[in-house]
């Protein structure tokens, strides 16, 4: 049955539909934000699954049709292929938002696809996305607790704006991304202008009060067009292997979990792990899956050991209190021969982060639906399976990595100096050398030490934190620099990355329904103080940008030449450009308002390729005096070449003083003469005179 419901949304008019689009899939709708459309599907397995398992097996895949802007994808395959960084951020933010609100006991294999099908690139589609892929879900029979929605956020000075347009966003200094319920607030994503933590819990706030009108259309189409929800079999485990499980290892455990090493103790849980499985095994010989069930009790057990030490003594499973830092060390150089190279250390997690600097070219071209655009600043993540003493396959790099690498970027873009003041390519390498929690705040502090250790001045070095929670019913606490223990059993993992002067970027991620503001600020609160002490501890390492660049980095020469004279440089076909850089080796940025930029290694070839781009550009005006060569000689006079390709008449009156008769009796080609601009008519064409010196020197 077709159904829909619209209303307002920040003068944009909001409609979701259902009942006519994708009918067979277990729930859909298509959402319609002013001309941005995008259809959302949810379906889930019908079958319980086969084999126990202690994870929910959910997929969200966020994709773009080219289609959507009218537009043929470019390079050499003309369709949609490989997952686009901006679709894997968008997949990444939709899954971290719904599936905290499934059951537990829920685990049958389900899919969540959201598609833009139409847009006029001024509406952010992460919001709709949301708002669509929880709706989609509400309406299916999937057990889902929603519903909720997303809303971005923008500030315009010092005003904040629900769902600005891409426009707008290009004078915000916060770009906030945050989705919930009524009431509470279960994902934050965000890129601020060093915003104080007062002014971003504003910001969150007022994010949140956009939310209830979401819900609230939700909840009527559901009303009207909803499926009861299905039936499901819960995975569960016997409570008589579980009370097994708990009487073999549960003291053997409590002093494992509370072992300060994380290899050592994890180690130790292995050989209890391993002992009861043969034990129970043993005993229940008919029953399937025994070792998942018995690690899924262990994670249980783990669980409830690690938050029952917290709340119970304040005190951590690595003896630290609640607001402590782990040991940092902070080392810079360390590579001699990159531009720029640092190793962070925070406790048991190790960042090895190394800056290179690059040219225009080197810049990461991005070819999405939003059109063709230029990464001038570029920071990538690695996470190899060694950090966590695993073995694993290598290959590209996943959805975790492209996300942290690009929290660490957004951290980062602030500080970054400007094009024109630095007219390099940046790319920044953070790779994982070990992690025990936190690893893409370790990289945001490596990268502000790289960075300087490469000679970018920087608008001030930027540090950033991991904060956890465990909540109660009747209370909270709130963890500083969490372990990677702290965060897969806690109720939090919230990154805070900033200056000393505001907050550059956060990212919520939360296993309950949401938190309030009241944690919020706490949270804010003790992360601003850890940050501001973390860096303490870099200054003191590296103070500030060193004033020269490596060696090894590539030198810059820069000049100005009129945009008209852009064409000449080119050349047919690149023909002119091409001759300098292949002559001298360098490589030359040119830019539309005239300004060129020559990169290279050696200042003899830069010097050289800036003196032929002179000779290419510059300006002939009457009364300048240039030595030319001879090009061509005619009955009437000779051509001269004075600049690049740039000739000049010198008829054979303008020779000398002295009659001449034939012009081949005193010039040939190959020579060289001194020669005086003497005109240049309006068809360019230049006249030089030889004569006219002669008659100056007179004077």
């Amino acid at each position: 049955m077709f159904t829909f419901v619209e209303d307002q949304v920040s003068n944009h008019l909001l409609r979701i539909e259902t009942g006519k689009y994708a009918k067979q899939a277990d729930g859909s709708c298509l959402v319609t934000f002013g001309k941005t459309m995008v259809l959302a599907t949810a379906v889930s397995s019908k079958e319980p699954p086969k084999e126990f398992m202690d994870f929910f097996p959910l997929t969200v895949n966020y994709q773009e049709k080219f289609y959507a802007v009218g537009k043929v994808p470019g390079g050499f395959m003309k369709r949609e292929g490989k997952p686009s960084i901006h679709e894997v951020l968008i997949s990444r933010l939709i899954d971290r938002t719904i599936r905290p609100l499934f059951p537990k006991d829920y685990k049958q294999e389900t899919q969540v696809i959201i598609t833009t099908i139409n847009t006029d690139k001024e509406d952010d589609i992460a919001a709709i996305g949301i708002l669509a892929a929880s709706c989609a879900l509400s309406l299916s029979d999937i057990p889902f607790n929603g519903p909720i929605a997303g809303v971005k956020v923008g500030r315009i000075n010092s005003e904040l704006i629900a769902f600005p347009t891409t426009a707008q966003m290009n004078d915000s200094d916060l770009n906030l991304m945050l989705a919930g319920g009524k009431g509470f607030v279960n994902m934050i994503e965000s890129a601020s202008n060093e915003l104080s933590e007062d002014e971003m819990v504003n910001a969150i706030i007022f994010g949140e009060k956009q939310l209830s009108k979401l819900v609230d259309m939700q909840n009527e189409i559901v009303a009207k067009a909803g499926k009861e929800k299905r039936e499901y079999v819960s995975v569960d485990i016997p409570d008589e292997i579980i009370n097994k499980i708990r009487g073999l290892a549960l003291f053997g455990l409590r002093d494992a979990v509370n072992i300060k090493e994380k290899l050592v103790r994890n180690s130790t849980i292995d050989k209890i792990r391993k002992d009861v499985i043969e034990k129970v095994s043993k005993e229940f010989e008919e029953e399937d899956n025994i070792e998942n069930k018995v690690k899924a009790v262990f994670e249980d057990m783990i669980r409830e050991i690690i938050r029952d030490k917290i709340m119970s003594t304040g005190i951590r499973i690595d003896g630290r209190g609640l607001d402590d830092i782990r040991p940092i060390s902070c080392e810079v150089g360390v590579l001699p021969h990159t531009h720029g190279s640092a190793v962070f250390t925070r406790g048991e997690t190790q960042a090895l982060v190394v800056t290179t600097l690059g040219s225009k070219e080197d810049m990461q071209i991005v070819d999405d639906i939003e059109g063709v655009s230029r990464e001038r600043f570029m920071l990538h993540y690695n996470f190899p399976p060694f950090a966590t003493d695993e073995v694993k396959r290598l290959g590209p790099p996943g959805r975790r990595e492209i996300g942290h690498g690009m929290l660490a970027q957004k951290a980062l873009t602030p500080v970054i100096p400007d094009e024109e003041d630095f007219p390099y390519a940046i790319r920044v390498v953070s790779d994982i050398l070990e992690s025990n929690g936190s690893s893409s705040m370790a990289t945001v502090c490596g990268s502000s030490l790289s960075l300087m250790d490469a000679g970018v001045h920087i608008k001030s070095p930027v540090s950033g934190i991991a904060m956890g929670l465990i909540k109660t019913d009747a209370d909270y606490y709130i963890l500083t620099d969490i372990l990677g223990d702290e965060d897969h059993y806690g109720d939090m993992d919230f990154k805070v990355a900033g200056t000393k002067d505001g907050i550059t970027a956060l990212q919520m991620d939360i296993k309950i329904a949401g938190i309030n503001a009241e944690i919020l600020n706490a949270a804010l609160s003790k992360a601003k103080r850890a940050r501001l002490s973390i860096l303490d501890k870099m200054v003191a390492t590296l103070p500030s940008a060193r004033d020269h660049l490596s060696e090894y980095a590539p030198k810059i020469k820069k000049l100005n030449i009129d945009s008209d004279k852009i064409k000449d440089l080119i050349g047919p076909g690149g023909k002119t450009i091409k001759s300098i850089i292949d002559e001298t080796g360098v490589k030359i940025d040119i830019s539309q308002d005239g300004s060129v930029n020559i990169y290279g290694d050696i200042d003899a070839d830069m010097e050289k390729a800036l003196e032929m781009i002179k000779e290419v550009t510059a300006t002939i005006k009457e009364g300048d005096i240039y030595e030319g060569i001879v090009s061509r000689v005619e009955n009437y006079g000779a051509f001269v070449k004075l600049l690049g390709k740039q000739e000049g008449l010198l008829h054979i009156s303008q020779i000398s003083q002295d009659r001449i008769n034939k012009v081949s009796d005193v010039l040939k080609v190959g020579d060289t003469v001194k020669v005086k601009v003497i005109g240049i008519d309006k068809f360019g064409r230049i006249s030089v005179s030889g004569k006219a010196l002669l008659t100056d020197n007179k004077q």
